[in-house]
């Protein structure tokens, strides 16, 4: 099993930055990969970027590409999301999830998730 706690989601005003984490436990090693999600109220959840647990590799969907960054701190077995140049229709809640096997940036692809940390930007 594998724990997943999110964390610093907030509020910040259309083009700022926010850097939302991901602290991960327990069978962590048994992973492929881990991701970045969102879902907005009635709609599916969206991957947006994923990074490959060994090789360390990154992906992005289109929609957030050159606006966010996913990263890792192996030591501190936390994953991060930063995220730039921030719209009103960023608002929603973001997901840590991970995956034993992918599609990464698919949620049928992973298999565990974090509750989730709120987003809200103010235009």
């Amino acid at each position: 099993q594998v724990q997943l706690v999110e964390s610093g989601g907030g509020s910040v005003q259309a083009g700022g930055s926010l850097r939302v984490s991901c602290a991960a436990s327990g069978y962590t090693y048994s992973t492929y990969c881990m991701g970045w999600f969102r879902q907005a109220p009635g709609k599916e959840r969206e991957g947006l970027a994923a990074i490959y647990t060994g090789g360390g590799g990154t992906f992005y969907a289109d929609s957030v590409k050159g606006r966010f960054t996913i990263s890792r701190d192996n030591a501190q077995n936390t994953l991060y999301l930063q995220m730039n140049s921030l719209k009103p229709e960023d608002t929603t809640m973001y997901y840590c999830a991970a995956g034993r096997r992918g599609p990464c940036l698919h949620p049928r692809g992973m298999d565990y998730w974090g509750k989730g940390t709120l987003v809200t930007i103010s235009s």
